[in-house]
C-alpha cells in the first residue's frame, strides 16, 4: 500500500468515526429531549364557551396529545371524569379542562324529591341563581272577599336549588289559577325539598298571585321566625 492509499484509508477512518460521533450527538440530543418532555397524553380543550353550571358532554371536547410533564396536576385526561358533572363558572373556549373547573351536579339526599315551577325572569331570577343556591320561596296571596287582607307568606325557607332551566317565553294562557300576572318571560327552577315542602309549593304555583325566590347569603342557614312567616300592610299601619 503507497502513501497516497494509506492517507485515503486514513480520511476514510476519520470520516467515519466523525459521522458515529455526529450520530451518538444526534442520539443524546434525541435522548435529552425526550428526558425533558416526556410521554404524551391525552386532554381535553374546550371547543367553545361553556356558561356556568350547565352539564358537560363529550362532544364539547376535543381531544389533545400533550406531554404529561407540562399538564398540571389537575388536568382532565379522561373524558368519563365528567360524568354528572357541570361547569362551576364560565369556561373559555380553547382552555384546557381542569378537574377544579368542574363540581358534581346537586343531588336529592334521603326523603327529598325534585320539584320545578316557573319563576318569572323579570324578578331578578335569571343569572343569580344557580345550582346548589339556596333561596327563601316567597308567596302573596290575595284576600277572599272584600273585608279579607292580601298576605305574603313564606312558604320554604332555605330550599335547595338543584336545576335552573333556560329562559322560557310564556303562553298569554299558561297563567296558573288566571292570576294576573304580566310576566312575558319564565325560568323553570328545579328544587330538592321534603314532601310537606313540595306539597307548600305545589299549592303556592297553583293558587298564589305571585311566586317569588330571594337568594340564601352562601354558607348561612336561615331559619325565619314563626311570627316572620306571614306578612300584611296591617303591621306596617
Amino acid at each position: 500500500m503507497n502513501s497516497r492509499q494509506r492517507r485515503g484509508v486514513i480520511l476514510l477512518v476519520l470520516s467515519a468515526l466523525c459521522a458515529m460521533g455526529a450520530f451518538a450527538g444526534v442520539l443524546s440530543v434525541i435522548r435529552d429531549v425526550n428526558s425533558k418532555v416526556g410521554p404524551e397524553v391525552a386532554a381535553y380543550r374546550l371547543k367553545d364557551d361553556i356558561a356556568p353550571y350547565k352539564d358537560l358532554s363529550a362532544d364539547q371536547f376535543e381531544k389533545v396529545e400533550m406531554p404529561e410533564r407540562w399538564l398540571s396536576s389537575t388536568a382532565v385526561t379522561d373524558l368519563s371524569q365528567i360524568r354528572g358533572k357541570i361547569a362551576v363558572t364560565q369556561l373559555e373556549k380553547g382552555s384546557l379542562l381542569q378537574t377544579d373547573m368542574i363540581v358534581d351536579r346537586p343531588a336529592l339526599e334521603t326523603g327529598q324529591q325534585e320539584i320545578a315551577i316557573l319563576i318569572d325572569a323579570s324578578t331578578g331570577v335569571a343569572g343569580k341563581i344557580n345550582p346548589g343556591s339556596r333561596v327563601n320561596i316567597y308567596a302573596t296571596f290575595e284576600a277572599d272577599d272584600a273585608d279579607g287582607v292580601d298576605q305574603s307568606k313564606v312558604i320554604v325557607a332555605n330550599a335547595r336549588v338543584i336545576d335552573v332551566g333556560k329562559i322560557t317565553a310564556l303562553d298569554p294562557g299558561q297563567s296558573s289559577a288566571d292570576r294576573s300576572r304580566t310576566a312575558t318571560q319564565a325560568v323553570p327552577i328545579t328544587f330538592a325539598l321534603s314532601t310537606a315542602d313540595a306539597q307548600r309549593v305545589a299549592f303556592a304555583e297553583s293558587f298564589a298571585e305571585h311566586v317569588r325566590l330571594a337568594l340564601v347569603a352562601g354558607g348561612s342557614d336561615i331559619t325565619v321566625a314563626p311570627g316572620d312567616r306571614t306578612y300584611t300592610l296591617d303591621e306596617d299601619k
